[in-house]
């Protein structure tokens, strides 16, 4: 890799933007600190925009089902959840390590640990795979799902879960590219798949000429299809070298000592993610004891929620991969300043999102579903969102400097206290000893993420991170 000239003049606004999307070559360890961040977080937000764009359209093709059929996506996401927490915590592991090899140079280190990553993704995938072929009926009625679920709309899980290796690959290979500094490769790729996800949605949903209409089965297979194109995409990308990476006949191999060191970095990034979609599982469940609109309505919400955050979860991650290589490099003063410097710019963004949650919630649900009481619902999260909306901004870049550090255990230890010791128990006797309903749920989840969104940050500003080794 060729060490970029900090002596030559900065390129203009407009070349940096292309460089963003075209992928470079540039330092981050040595660049400005301000082009550095340009150049991550562009294609980081592209990426994960369009994600959550994919979820957004999904959601509003299925809505057209019914409610029971949004019920059973959002009772399959929380299954899904656990295997986003299981992938989100490899991909933690994976981004931080191929980070801070990129940063101390080491490449051939870098992609030996990419392809241990791959085989460790293989690994983790057999037995949702097992799940969720034999057991998805189970599986919805352990959710207490209606009988339309559980009589039809099990195949849906049946696919999503069945197909859990394109969503693990996904993953991890991507977090081996933002590891790298290869965002804009990160980012073909997710164009790609959801571009496939979006196009195939309403023909497999619907039907066209000799195409059946499969309901919200179709929906499912949209969706691995799509992954599946941008897997195949992710590993012909490998196989020819991205601007950072390059795979050798020496990193094609089993390496049990480097499998075993991302395995166990991973643990933390699983456990704070494992934590945190459980939570949501039990919120969720709780939300079913109510009723199949609370459920609806709920499912929506987290959908225009995790849209909206896409560009906020971006950057951030541009803050992991700052943090891991310029610690490799020695510069943990620089890799604090890019943590505070992407802060500020997340904040005023979700301050910008909380405007448009207050003024305009209910028209925002109603864009998905013409039901009242759903609409009702999920209008009233996105209101009670909007108070603190802006914390969240702090919140996940403050996580992400630890994950890319490496320290993956302090927020997985903050999760435990914040999710299952305070928000669990409030939400819980909000909406059902108190009679609360789905309110209860959502002033739960509101006091307790607005808290540990603060107390991360805080902790954060005690500089702790900085010693972490991996």
């Amino acid at each position: 890799m060729t060490r970029t000239d900090t002596t030559a003049p900065p390129p203009s606004l407009w070349a940096d933007l292309r460089a963003a999307l075209r992928g470079t070559q540039a330092d981050y360890t040595r660049i400005p600190l301000k082009r550095a961040v340009l150049l991550l977080a562009i294609p980081m937000m592209l990426e994960l925009v369009l994600e959550s764009t994919f979820a957004v359209v999904d959601i509003f093709f299925v809505a057209q089902l019914g409610a029971s059929a949004v019920a059973t996506v959002g009772l399959t996401e929380t299954y899904l959840f656990l295997l986003y927490s299981v992938a989100m915590g490899l991909a933690t592991a994976v981004t931080a390590i191929v980070a801070r090899r990129v940063g101390e140079q080491r490449g051939e280190a870098a992609a030996l640990s990419a392809v241990q990553a791959i085989v460790l993704a293989v690994l983790v995938s057999l037995p949702v795979t097992f799940a969720g072929i034999f057991w998805a009926q189970d599986l919805l009625r352990l959710m207490g799902a209606d009988a339309w679920a559980i009589e039809h709309g099990y195949r849906y899980t049946q696919w999503m879960l069945g197909g859990n290796l394109v969503i693990l690959l996904l993953f991890v290979i991507n977090a081996v590219f933002r590891g790298a500094g290869d965002a804009a490769a990160a980012m073909r790729v997710l164009w790609v798949a959801n571009a496939v996800n979006i196009a195939l949605d309403p023909l497999l949903i619907f039907g066209l000429g000799p195409i059946p209409a499969m309901g919200v089965e179709g929906a499912a297979i949209a969706t691995n299809i799509g992954r599946g194109v941008g897997v195949l995409m992710q590993l012909w990308i490998l196989a020819r070298g991205s601007e950072h990476l390059r795979l050798t006949a020496a990193s094609l191999r089993w390496d049990g000592a480097t499998l075993l060191q991302i395995a166990r970095t991973s643990l933390g990034g699983i456990g704070q993610m494992i934590i945190a979609m459980t939570a949501w599982v039990f919120l969720m469940r709780i939300l079913a004891s109510l009723s199949t609109e609370a459920v609806a309505g709920a499912t929506i919400a987290m959908r225009v929620m995790m849209f909206t955050l896409m560009p906020a979860w971006g950057m951030s991650n541009a803050a992991a991969t700052l943090v891991g290589q310029n610690l490799g490099a020695g510069d943990a003063v620089r890799a604090e300043a890019a943590v505070w410097r992407i802060g500020w710019m997340n904040m005023v963004f979700t301050l910008a999102v909380s405007v448009a949650f207050f003024f305009a919630h209910d028209a925002i649900i109603g864009l998905f579903t013409d039901d009242p009481a759903v609409i009702a619902v999920g209008g009233e999260w996105l209101s009670i969102l909007a108070y603190s909306y802006f914390v969240y901004g702090w919140w996940m870049v403050a996580v992400q400097a630890f994950n890319g550090a490496g320290d993956t255990l302090t927020p997985t230890w903050i999760n435990f206290v914040f999710f299952w010791l305070i928000q669990l128990p409030l939400a819980w006797a909000l909406a059902l000893p108190l009679g609360w309903a789905h309110s209860g749920v959502f002033w739960g989840v509101f006091v307790s993420e607005t808290a540990v969104g603060l107390f991360t940050l805080w902790l954060f500003s005690r500089g702790g991170w900085k010693k972490v080794r991996v």
